[in-house]
């Protein structure tokens, strides 16, 4: 696709920790340090909200919200920014797109995706440190995750 960003990771943790990590504790990875979130909603099934807010150490905020589009419990996750939880056209950014892959041997290839409408959003997105703050966030989620492959 020709306005997309992505990273792909292994984790040396089974898919069901990794869909718990990314699912029950957003909160612990989803940006990266000393950026913090606070989740308002997490409604993970087609049509559900997403809402989080986005905390700087220096007092800045950046409020997230859109719907989910598509949730295949420990394979997939796609929401978007495009739209409102009650319907309503927003100023779209990306559609996000989430795989979490069985790779049978206590292992999961995870992979993060965003979509943009245009090469101008892409090149922002870009600009804005995707690559650096998306590994970051990541490196956290594969901490949280191997954590609770360990329970």
């Amino acid at each position: 696709m020709s306005h997309e960003l992505s990273i792909e990771r292994v984790i040396d943790a089974p898919v069901a920790a990794v869909w718990r990590a990314w699912t029950e504790h957003t909160e612990e990875w989803f940006c990266p340090r000393p950026w913090t979130v606070e989740v308002g909603a997490q409604e993970l099934r087609a049509g559900g909200r997403s809402e989080m807010v986005m905390r700087g150490p220096d007092g800045e905020e950046n409020a997230l919200a859109g719907v989910y589009l598509e949730v295949v419990p420990e394979r997939l996750i796609v929401s978007t920014d495009a739209v409102t939880a009650d319907w309503q056209p927003a100023e779209p950014f990306m559609v996000r797109i989430d795989r979490f892959e069985d790779l049978g041997d206590g292992r999961t290839r995870y992979t993060a995706i965003a979509r943009h409408w245009t090469a101008a959003a892409m090149e922002s997105h870009a600009a804005m440190g995707f690559e650096a703050g998306w590994n970051a966030a990541t490196d956290q989620l594969v901490e949280v995750a191997m954590r609770l492959a360990g329970e």
